[in-house]
């Protein structure tokens, strides 16, 4: 982000009304915009509009509107969960070279990456309320009023290192475009530890979240040890396969200058990614299957289907076809040199990591249950709504937050610089 020249020491009265100057010109910045700013912002009120019409449905007729039931009590909130913590963890993929290594065209780019490592935080945190069949009750996981049962409560420590980490990522946006609002140098001394700290906060995050799938004893398919480095792989596989998509997005809409070495660059860090990530899901393969033991029954549903549930391999097989077609682009140094081809790779490892995490590794955990029962779960249409707002709402977060720290970096939201340009658009916006 571009600073000018320090500006001298200001009086709490000034620091003041620069905050509030800097509040209001943010605001009048997402107010402003296109005819086509202004229809995809109507787009998006309107999707979390109608979940929240269904989330009100659900909690005047409780968790029986959705699919679940007592034998698969995670669904697809839970599954929309996991995939987001990895979404949000991935933004270390661009701190570390950013900031550790100095590499320019990724820190170009980098603070988009802590937004939207903001934006998913807020939808996990969004997915885990209304998973709750009594969210008014949660106030017993507080310290002090309630009894959150620290250190021995998983869900404790997933809440305390989520919240972290949000707090971590929105202190170091909100600081950097605040100090390119007055034109001064942020502190390295103060920000620099903050981002490092972010490094293992955010392989926290994820880490935990295997924690709280592999802490189930009873749920056999998920009682391994391997589940949280799987966690952490298709997570630096699906955050920075969506920044890549993502910055394409902005750099068009926006005019902003992120350059193809950027995006060439991600592609061969997720080259990486997802080798591993492969190569993980091989060895719980063989585990599953050599060694064949009562429990081989969940790997049975997860790839080949049983008693005539066969959604589940289909969402399997779908997703290892996805992640293996992104792999050998993202491999191919003269594939992942030509962007069409890069961001269809893209888009097919985020979709494969998003069935992988979601329905294909809840269902064959949850089916069957510890009685034995087999229940063919599918998400209904309330929970389909619901889970569309809160995207909706994630992707309205960071399109806001985009907004405001690009008309800061390009000088039109600046102390003394006068009213914001309404024209703030570019390219398809116009």
């Amino acid at each position: 982000m571009a600073h000018s020249t320090p500006m001298p020491a200001e009086s709490p009265r000034n620091v003041r009304g620069l905050f509030t100057g800097f509040v209001s010109g943010s605001l009048s910045v997402v107010v402003r915009g296109s005819r086509g700013y202004h229809l995809w912002v109507l787009a998006l009120l309107a999707v979390i509009a109608n979940g929240a019409f269904a989330y009100r449905q659900q909690l005047l007729y409780g968790l029986i509107t959705t699919g679940m039931r007592d034998a698969v009590s995670w669904g697809f909130y839970i599954g929309n969960f996991a995939y987001l913590v990895g979404v949000a963890a991935a933004a270390v993929v661009l701190v570390i070279p950013a900031y550790l290594y100095q590499w320019k065209p990724i820190q170009e780019v980098v603070l988009f990456g802590e937004i939207m490592a903001i934006s998913a935080i807020v939808m996990c945190i969004a997915f885990v309320t209304i998973d709750i069949g009594r969210p008014e009750r949660i106030w017993h996981l507080a310290p002090l009023v309630g009894n959150p049962n620290f250190p021995y409560s998983l869900l404790v420590w997933d809440i305390l290192v989520l919240s972290s980490y949000f707090l971590l990522n929105y202190f170091v946006v909100s600081y950097m475009v605040y100090k390119g609002y007055t034109g001064q140098h942020y502190s390295q001394r103060l920000v620099l530890p903050l981002i490092f700290l972010s490094i293992p906060v955010a392989i926290g995050i994820h880490t935990v979240t295997a924690f709280l799938f592999m802490g189930l004893k009873s749920r056999d398919f998920w009682h391994d040890a391997i589940l949280a480095p799987r966690f952490i792989s298709s997570a630096f596989c699906s955050g920075p396969a969506l920044m890549v998509i993502v910055f394409q997005v902005v750099r068009r809409s926006y005019g902003l200058q992120i350059s193809d070495a950027a995006l060439r660059k991600i592609g061969e860090l997720l080259a990486y990614a997802m080798a591993i990530n492969l190569f993980l899901l091989g060895s719980e393969v063989f585990t599953g299957f050599y060694g064949r033991t009562a429990h081989t029954v969940h790997a049975d549903l997860q790839w080949f289907g049983v008693h005539g549930l066969h959604s589940v391999a289909v969402y399997t097989w779908a997703a290892l076809a996805c992640n293996s077609v992104a792999f050998l682009v993202f491999l191919v140094p003269t594939l992942r040199a030509r962007l069409p081809l890069l961001s269809i790779a893209c888009l097919l490892a985020a979709a494969g990591v998003y069935v992988a995490k979601g329905m294909g590794l809840l269902l064959p955990g949850m089916t069957p249950d510890t009685l034995g029962e087999f229940y063919a779960y599918e998400p209904t249409r309330i929970e389909l709504s619901i889970g569309a707002g809160v995207w909706a709402l994630g992707i309205l977060l960071f399109t806001l937050m985009s907004r405001v720290a690009i008309a800061v970096n390009r000088g039109e939201l600046r102390h003394g610089a006068g009213p914001p340009d309404p024209r703030l658009d570019r390219g398809t916006w116009r």
